[in-house]
């Protein structure tokens, strides 16, 4: 059943949870568009973490700031946008809310195990394994105050879909920002 309103979404968590994945899965549950964050890396981003250097707060800022312009321009368009983005701390996800109040995050959580056995098993990917463990320290959990939500990455794809909607459709209005 697809959903009576636009979301925005932001499908979060380290390299391994399966952000791609259920981010496709999610978009057409909810009827929405869906945009592979990665894809907006600049050149220089993807080379330093291909060659297994960790992205500063410096390197990630032009690229939040891009995703953001994209949830912005789904916003003014009023089409949903699902993203899947590792929106590892709060700072950055206060850059990608700053596109809209009614911003949600769906955060995928994972033991190391299985992130390690998902990355292991990629052959197609930029992020080596080696990374994983930067991304572990620098990974800030997301807190409901931020309209977000865990959920188990171990669980099946399409049932982490189905608990996202119906988070979603239970999920208040942002509070309007005062002036």
């Amino acid at each position: 059943m697809a959903a009576a309103f636009a979301p925005l979404v932001v499908v979060m968590g380290v390299s391994g949870s399966g952000k791609s994945t259920l981010g496709r899965l999610l978009a057409q549950r909810l009827n929405a568009e869906f945009l592979e964050g990665d894809d907006l890396h600049p050149p220089r981003n993807v080379e330093r973490m291909a060659a297994g250097i960790p992205l500063t707060d410096t390197d990630r800022r032009d690229w939040l700031l891009e995703i953001a312009q994209q949830l912005a321009d789904a916003r003014a368009g009023n089409h949903g946008l699902v993203v899947a983005c590792s929106a590892l701390k709060r700072s950055y996800r206060d850059v990608l809310r700053a596109a809209s109040a009614e911003l949600a995050f769906v955060h995928l959580n994972a033991g190391s195990e299985l992130l390690e056995a998902r990355m292991g098993a990629r052959t197609d990917h930029f992020m080596p394994a080696s990374l994983l463990a930067s991304q572990l320290q620098t990974l800030e959990p997301p807190t409901p105050a931020e309209r977000a939500a865990s959920f188990d990455a171990a669980l099946p794809a399409a049932q982490i879909a189905a608990l996202a909607a119906a988070w979603l459709a239970k999920l208040p209005p942002a509070p309007k920002a005062r002036r």
